[in-house]
This record gives C-alpha cells, structure tokens and sequence, in this order.
C-alpha cells in the first residue's frame, strides 16, 4: 500500500541518529510498527508471476519488461525511469525473478478501493499484454525454476542470506506471488493483530492457488505459504498470542539477523548477526564487524527485510494469502476487509477458528481438505460473506463475490461458463 507523505510520524528520531539501545530500539519499533489510530483506510497489493504469452517456460529479461511497463517502471528496472503512478494512484514494482506488483493507495472504503485497483490492474494488464507477456494465475510459477533477473545490492545480500538456508527463501524471492491485504491498525489492544493471525490457516486453507511448480505437483495446496514459513524461521513464523504484539514485535525484530546492511560495496551481512548484536558491537571502540554503529534508518531498512505472515508498518500488511486466477484478486480482498470492519461476523469466525490458529504448515500443506480447517474455512466464508453484504457494494459485485466465495470453498476448479460470467462480472465493476 502506497502511504503518503503526509501520513509520515513527525515524532520519532532522525534516520541518522545512532540507536544507542536495544532499548530505545525496541521503543521505536513498538511505536512506528503498531500506530493506533481509529480503522479507517484499507489498501491491497497484487503481485503475479510474469511469463511470455506464447511461451511461458521462456526466461524473462529486465530490459523486456522496463520496455513493457515503460514510464512505470521501477528503477531497478531502468535507473532513468520517472516511475510514474497507474491513472488510479497505484504504484508498480518488480521482483526478483520478474514477478509484477502494484501497490494501491489507501481508500477510505471497500467500494473505492476495489473501483480503483481494478483499473490499474487493467492497465496493467494492457500494458504486458503489448509486450507479449501474460500474468499468472496461481501463487507459484509452474513453468520456470526460480531465476532472477534483478540484481541489486539488496538482492544479491538477500540470496547470499536465504542459500544457507535452503531452497525455500530463494524460491520466495524469484518464483512467488501473493496478494497482500493492508488494513489500520486499531484503536489500542491487541484485537485486530490477533484477529488477523487467527484468521490466517483458515483463509489460507480457503484460498490456497499454488500446487505445482515447474517440477509438477508439490503435493501443497500452498507451497508458496510453507516457502514463506520456511524462508527464516522462527522470524518468518507467526507469532504466539500475548497481551503486547508491539513489544513482542519489536523484541522479535531486535532478534532477527540481518539480511543486508545499505553500505557502500556489498550489503551483505554478516553471518548470523542479529540487529541487538549490532547495536551491542556498534558501542565498541572499534564498532564491531561493521565498523560503525546502526542508525534508525538501518533499523527502518532492517524491518524490511522480515517476512512474517502479517508485517506491521504503522498498519497491518497481511501477507498469507496466494495469489488468485484471473480477476479473482477481488474475493480474498473484499472478504477479509469486510470481516475486519465487522464486529459481529468477525467474532463468530474467529470462535471457529481457534482450534486451528496455529495450524500454519497443516494449512498450507492440506488446505480444506484437512478436516478442521475444512470446518474453520466454511464458517470463515459464511461469516466474510454477511460482512461483503453489509460493505456497501452494489448488489451485482456483492452477489458475484459471495458466489465465488462459495465457489472457491466447495472445491470446484476454475473455469466453466457460470465460473467465467462471474469473474466477468467482477471485472466490470
């Protein structure tokens, strides 16, 4: 979600004051991570994998797509670029292995916010399709192993992290696509954050679209998820319930190792340097490994580089949900922001759901067909389905959600004439 300027904390230190603390570290992550303030504004960010439209195996090639995306490229693509905004405000960016992205602005109401993104992602769409490129429809590339064409310092840091690792980070990086859901926090407490994890496997099993990568079927419903999970556990994990996210946040990025450090030359970091070991080596007379303190812009740049199922920013960026076919983006968007905004519903879905709410890897590996999940998944889609009823749309785009809703938890493949009139009536609104 784009977040404008004028939305900036005027209250927290300058980026290139040195954190002298593990304490005052973790008091600035409490406070720009989980600022409260009344629910107001949602956003979404929609990334696809990217594939030639004639030939989808195809290696994509940077200079390719900074033609096709054009005065909208990201600078990583092309340093020259204006990187100009799509018509309705939404910002494009790119991935490693080439995957696409746009990044909304916030929208003081579900109606806006879906009006808006779907014409930005048509432009979009027009934009590839000129080139000859196609997005995917699914949450994991099926056709290519994961290669990137990006290579930058922060990158090139990241991939010398993620190999020791395993596969998964790398197949994160350059061969995953998923739909993030961007909502305020609330007014004080831990209700919304807490909601939103407990939330998690059921919508995950929900809507879980990443089978199959280039080698076949993973026998995941969502091997994009267990990637994620995977990426750098435990930070990448969710977290347990407690009283205090924002403290216990901000303990839990104090302890995560540094990925890349911006510097000159390389950014990458030392091994297995966590950011309190830095701060602690950085009062050194020597400044320790790096040779100088951390400053809170490194602290800012740092809480980029973690990969949580839901990311707090000053708002909460949900990050579990796989990316949908075609226009079906529209579906886990307007559910989980209905459900949020709705007391009621929500309290009724996440009774259903606590049996399950640590049932992460289960959810990505067996999706509703896990019997409880199953069960969690259905009172999940009754309930979002009340609150899409009661969020204002117009009656043809809230009877074509709720309909895909269930369409999508009764276990049917996409395609199929009924199916197809209804992402076409998604699309027109």
């Amino acid at each position: 979600m784009v977040i404008p300027e004028s939305a900036a904390l005027v209250d927290r230190p300058l980026p290139t004051d040195h954190v002298t603390s593990r304490e005052h570290a973790e008091g600035y992550v409490a406070m720009v991570c989980f600022k409260h303030g009344p629910p107001r504004l949602t956003g979404v960010e929609l990334e696809w994998t990217l594939h030639d439209r004639h030939h989808p195996q195809r290696e994509l090639s940077a200079p390719r797509l900074a033609d096709a995306l054009g005065l909208h490229a990201p600078r990583t693509l092309d340093a020259a670029s204006p990187h100009l905004p799509l018509a309705r405000g939404s910002v494009v960016t790119v991935e490693p292995g080439g995957q696409v992205e746009i990044s909304t602005l916030p929208a003081d109401s579900l109606a806006r916010l879906l009006a808006s993104t779907h014409e930005d992602a048509a432009a979009l769409n027009l934009l590839l399709h000129r080139a000859d490129l196609t997005l995917g429809e699914t949450g994991l590339d099926p056709h290519r192993s994961p290669t990137r064409i990006l290579h930058t310092l922060r990158y090139d840091a990241m991939q010398a992290f993620f190999e020791p690792i395993g596969d998964y980070g790398i197949q994160m990086m350059s061969s995953t696509a998923g739909i993030q859901v961007c909502v305020d926090a609330d007014v004080a407490g831990a209700g919304r954050w807490q909601a939103l994890h407990c939330l998690g496997p059921a919508l995950v099993a929900l809507f879980a679209n990443s089978r199959h990568d280039v080698s076949g079927d993973t026998g995941w419903a969502s091997a994009r998820m267990r990637a994620t999970l995977s990426t750098s556990p435990p930070t990448s994990s969710a977290p347990a319930r407690c009283a205090d996210p924002a403290a216990d946040y901000a303990r839990r990025a104090l302890d995560a190792p540094l990925v890349c450090v911006k510097d000159a030359g390389s950014w990458v970091a030392p091994t297995a340097m966590t950011f309190a070991d830095w701060v602690n080596t950085g009062r050194r007379a020597d400044a320790g490994p790096l040779g100088r303190p951390p400053t809170y812009d490194d602290l800012d740049y740092h809480l980029t580089t973690l990969f949580p199922p839901v990311r707090p920013h000053g708002y909460y960026e949900v990050r579990y949900l796989d990316a949908q076919p075609a226009g079906e983006w529209v579906v886990p968007v307007a559910l989980l922001s209905s459900l949020v905004a709705d007391p009621v519903n929500l309290s009724e879905a996440l009774a259903a759901c606590e049996p399950v709410e640590e049932c992460w890897m289960e959810a990505a590996r067996l999706g509703a067909s896990h019997p409880l999940l199953a069960r969690a998944a259905a009172a999940v889609a009754d309930a979002g389905c009340r609150a899409v009823e009661g969020a204002n749309l117009t009656p043809a785009l809230t009877r074509t959600i709720t309909d895909l809703v269930q369409y999508r938890l009764h276990g049917r493949a996409p395609g199929g004439a009924a199916h197809d009139r209804r992402v076409a009536t998604v699309a027109a609104h």
